[in-house]
């Protein structure tokens, strides 16, 4: 039997649940990275290639979260990007990065974030960003809107193009990220500026909050963008893939309404989804 959920977001108990359970869960992983971070941190194991890594921290920081679901929503599925993975039986599946950012987490930089979202049927419900090194929790409920805390979000009034302060980020992969730099090496001369902080959570949490015009990035999986495009969403923004489509693992577009219409046709253009 699957949760009910009805049709006004506002009087829906489920979305509460959902919320408080994401918001505890990121807050105890977010506060066992900061607090727990070994001076000696080691790399576990590689993800994509060698210089994608896996840190201890990761594993640790999954475990809390698994677990701390299963003893609040034990019939929900789960997919975590350190293997974690079960199907439920309830209809909601939890979509978990526990540690998005890890090599800055591993050199010791701050932008990085525990991101977890509750889904039904692919489509968010909830999402939370913690960004612990910023003291930030992001948050959203869809049909309720984002908020940082208790500020409700709302993205930037959408500037023209060549004013845009855009971010990217780059695969662990060599022939793929060579690719993206060509991309950006055609797109940055059109825009503002271009960012790159090494999290796609950050990166879709800050165009939610207005620091960011756009974002773009070539490899997302679910669990790097199931939150922090819900966010940027309920903030106003407008996410998608290719012209059409929505995010993808092969594309995902975030912007401003206005920037994200033209940043998405160069993006087809500059064949930014392909290698």
């Amino acid at each position: 039997m699957t949760d009910p959920l009805p049709h006004d977001p506002a009087d829906d108990p489920l979305l509460d649940e959902l919320l408080a359970v994401a918001l505890e869960a990121a807050r105890r992983a977010g506060a066992l990275l900061r607090d727990g971070r070994p001076a000696d941190l080691g790399v576990a194991a590689t993800k994509s290639s060698p210089i994608d890594v896996v840190t201890e921290m990761d594993i640790a920081a999954e475990k809390l979260i698994t677990d701390h679901l299963a003893e609040h929503r034990p019939h929900d599925g789960l997919l975590g990007e350190e293997g974690g993975a079960a199907e439920g039986t309830s209809g909601i599946r939890w979509v978990v990065d526990p540690l998005d950012g890890t090599v800055n987490y591993l050199y010791g930089l701050p932008t990085w974030a525990v991101s977890i979202a509750a889904e039904r049927d692919g489509e968010a419900l909830v999402g939370v960003v913690e960004v612990p090194m910023r003291g930030e929790t992001f948050r959203a409920v869809r049909g309720r809107g984002a908020r940082l805390g208790e500020r409700r979000l709302r993205c930037r009034p959408a500037p023209p193009l060549d004013q845009a302060l855009v971010s990217t980020g780059f695969n662990y992969v060599t022939t793929v990220r060579a690719h993206q730099a060509e991309v950006a090496h055609r797109l940055v001369p059109l825009v503002r500026d271009i960012r790159r902080s090494g999290s796609a959570a950050v990166d879709l949490a800050d165009v939610a909050a207005g620091r960011l015009d756009g974002y773009y990035e070539r490899g997302l999986r679910p669990w790097d963008r199931a939150a922090g495009a819900l966010i940027a969403r309920e903030a106003g923004a407008l996410t998608g893939g290719r012209p059409g489509g929505p995010e993808t693992d092969d594309l995902t577009v975030a912007a401003v309404p206005g920037v994200f219409e033209p940043l998405q046709a160069l993006l087809e253009d500059f064949g930014a989804w392909h290698d």
